[in-house]
């Protein structure tokens, strides 16, 4: 995948735009319009991994043509390009998710280094949660380990055995990452959460690290009530009721330690401690579309959602069971 679609609808900006992208050996794809733009991403998107859009078009301009395409192929870097550079259309394009930010006059080089720049970091933000990204960018060093207090989110498929024999390879993969990790990675960073992991058929959610606030357990419980109601939303759309997902959620809170973990080869940020073994627990103890979470969560949302207490279950690896809680809905 190296495409490179230019959006202007001056053409002498888009044969200068083509001569120099194509150095880096770039499949260049030329549009004078974001109607055309948008036509030519629904035929070949697919082969399309950078669009560098004008700002100032006729008819739909460049912002619009880049959120559209945003909307059709999420993994293609966004790069708005104008000459008519305000804070406001700057703050504008970040605020929808744009990848990159250009203003003319630019030198060849810096063009060069800024879409090679934007399409690392679109790919980074793939391994990479937005929050440990930032905090990198930031502080300008590692994250050494500490201690905080964070929420665990652990979300599960039920009987995902038993759904993988039924579908073939090709009809499992577009299953799972339309339906399911698309979808619920995406609450997971709309209530400013981290996405440590996905094992298996389980998302791994983090709340409160790298970067800690008051209402980290109230963004996990209501992130779970989102992908309760996301998942019986798509199920909706799923004819077959042998393909339909259910899942079952845990959440736990507590002091672990986080920070950047691993080996030469491979490292991640990750969390450790009694709150991530717990909240694996309760996931596992959770039925389909239940949401189990702990006492020291409930604390904190009490006011918010409305709860059971579970009779105490026995919980391997903890000398004294827990106090559990089944969310049921929001107050």
């Amino acid at each position: 995948m190296n495409g490179l679609m230019v959006v202007d609808d001056e053409e002498g900006v888009r044969r200068s735009l083509k001569k120099v992208l194509e150095r880096d050996g770039y499949r260049i794809i030329l549009a004078e319009n974001g109607e055309e733009a948008l036509s030519i991403v629904r035929s070949d998107g697919r082969d399309i991994e950078t669009v560098i859009s004008d700002y100032r078009m006729p008819g739909m301009d460049g912002l619009e043509t880049l959120i559209e395409i945003g909307r059709m192929n999420a993994e293609i870097t966004r790069i708005m390009l104008t000459g008519y550079a305000t804070m406001a259309s700057a703050i504008e394009a970040v605020n929808e998710g744009i990848d990159g930010f250009l203003t003319k006059p630019f030198g060849n080089d810096e063009l060069r280094a800024k879409v090679r720049e934007y399409n690392i970091k679109k790919r980074l933000k793939q391994f990479v949660s937005e929050q440990v990204l930032a905090e990198l960018q930031r502080s300008g060093t590692a994250l050494l380990p500490k201690r905080l207090n964070v929420s665990v989110l652990f979300t599960d498929i039920r009987d995902f055995t038993s759904l993988s024999e039924r579908l073939n390879p090709a009809e499992l993969s577009e299953l799972l990452n339309r339906c399911y990790f698309a979808p619920l990675d995406n609450i997971i960073f709309r209530h400013n959460g981290t996405l440590d992991k996905h094992i298996g058929d389980s998302i791994m959610g983090i709340f409160g690290a790298p970067v800690g606030a008051e209402d980290d357990a109230v963004r996990a419980v209501l992130a779970a009530l989102d992908i309760r109601k996301e998942i019986a939303e798509i199920n909706e759309s799923i004819p077959e009721a042998e393909s339909r997902i259910s899942v079952g959620i845990g959440i736990a809170t507590g002091g672990v330690m986080a920070g950047i973990f691993g080996s030469p080869r491979k490292k991640e940020y990750t969390v450790f401690g009694a709150p991530v073994n717990l909240a694996s627990r309760l996931e596992s103890l959770a039925r389909a579309n239940q949401i189990f979470i702990c006492g020291e969560t409930a604390s904190h949302v009490e006011n918010l959602v409305r709860m059971e207490k579970v009779p105490t279950p026995f919980i391997r690896g903890f000398a004294r069971s827990p106090d559990v809680f089944s969310v049921i809905g929001k107050r």
